[in-house]
């Protein structure tokens, strides 16, 4: 009978780690709660879980009720966590095929949530970099443009390295960020460069707080009726951009005043080709964001080149929430085809080609041309676009596992 409690004991004290991992790494509550009851399954558990942004309940108990157990906590929303979670998706797949033992997979845990990120300070710094740069390439702007872009978006890093150690900072981190980067634009446009367009400048630099992505997450998981859980995300991301809205909108209004208003002067912009290297260099930055492994980063870049031609494509042959919906459908096929290959989770490769898809700038966009009125970098209808592009990538996703079902609930 003891030995019955205490394997009870080693299972479900490994569901609850593992759950809580796999939040921290930010799997989407749908995925991640499928996944626990899969695992509770091969290891011959009943199971219940509630899972949120914000929270997590776990329900366990045996066939005939002999044991029972409930474990409620409060958790902060995760961030993306490729490595990791590929790590910890290894250790599930040797315990379900009786390669690990419970024990030992409990250790195998400790040994990734305690494994040092092979990132320093400067490689993630670099993320920053170049993916304020690339955004702006990819928007087609001029070579001004994507290096002022770059340098702010170093800057908005600083901060970001502040607000770890400052709670103050890291309360107000978003609109101080698009603050500073709306000042430092515009007196960057009145003193050293009048050649830039400051509006674009400031989006291309706090690109990666731009929370398209988490949007995409909220109705994906709406679709699926995980209506907390999407509710929560939904609301959460417009929360981020109203913060961000603001910051840039003070910062804008303080610049003009200490520094004035430069004449624009346009310089050409970027040719054609330079738009697939912004996909390389959005990719590259992803990878370091992600903290991607070796072996999965030719499928992670792969990724992004195929949901950007795969909606390209679409978009040349009907229009852009049509393009929208065939490059999520092609990525959620890629998804699925990299889980029968690479035996890891398809959302290593997905998210990737999501970011590249999401509509965050459009977004961002349609906010300041509601609320001031005016266009902001090719801003016409850009509500009305993020809507449907919102919809057509669900959309895309949920006829691509019809069409190619994954093999992993991750």
């Amino acid at each position: 009978m003891n030995d019955h409690n205490e394997t009870f004991k080693q299972k479900r004290k490994f569901i609850v780690r593992l759950g809580k991992m796999l939040h921290k790494y930010g799997i989407p509550a749908y995925r991640l709660e499928s996944h626990l009851m899969e695992l509770a399954d091969a290891i011959e558990l009943r199971s219940s879980f509630i899972i949120s942004p914000t929270s997590m309940t776990f329900v366990l108990w045996t066939e005939g009720h002999e044991d029972e157990y409930t474990h409620a906590a409060r958790v902060a929303p995760g961030d993306l966590d490729m490595g990791s979670l590929s790590r910890t998706d290894e250790v599930v797949s040797d315990v379900i095929s009786n390669t690990l033992t419970i024990d030992e997979a409990l250790e195998r845990l400790d040994e990734i949530e305690t494994m040092p990120s092979r990132n320093g300070r400067a490689i993630t710094g670099l993320s920053y970099v170049l993916a304020s740069g690339a955004f702006a390439m990819l928007m087609r702007s001029s070579l001004n443009d994507v290096l002022w872009a770059g340098l702010l978006g170093g800057i908005v890093y600083i901060f970001v390295l502040w607000s770890e150690r400052s709670k103050g900072i890291t309360n107000m981190l978003e609109p101080l960020v698009a603050m500073v980067s709306a000042f430092a634009a515009c007196g960057i446009a009145v003193h050293y460069d009048a050649s830039i367009s400051i509006r674009l400048v400031i989006l291309s630099s706090i690109i990666v707080f731009i929370p398209g992505l988490a949007l995409t997450i909220g109705l994906a998981e709406l679709s699926a009726r995980h209506l907390v859980s999407g509710t929560v995300k939904i609301m959460d991301a417009f929360m981020m951009l109203f913060k961000l809205y603001f910051g840039a909108f003070l910062g804008m209004e303080l610049g003009f005043a200490v520094f004035g208003h430069s004449e624009y002067v346009a310089l050409p912009p970027l040719p054609q080709w330079t738009v697939w290297l912004a996909i390389a260099t959005l990719c590259t930055s992803l990878i370091i964001a992600f903290r991607t492994r070796r072996k999965h980063m030719f499928w992670s870049m792969a990724a992004g080149f195929i949901a950007y031609a795969s909606s390209s494509i679409g978009a040349s042959y009907f229009d852009f929430g049509v393009g929208a919906f065939f490059g999520a459908f092609v990525i959620g096929v890629y998804g699925n085809l990299f889980t029968r290959f690479a035996k890891a989770p398809a959302v290593i490769v997905v998210m990737q080609g999501l970011i590249v898809l999401v509509p965050g700038s459009k977004t961002f966009i349609s906010l300041n041309t509601y609320i001031a009125g005016e266009g902001f970098a090719y801003a016409e209808h850009a509500g009305q676009q993020a809507v449907v592009i919102f919809m057509s990538i669900v959309a895309g996703l949920i006829f691509a596992n019809s069409a190619l079902p994954p093999k992993k609930s991750l």
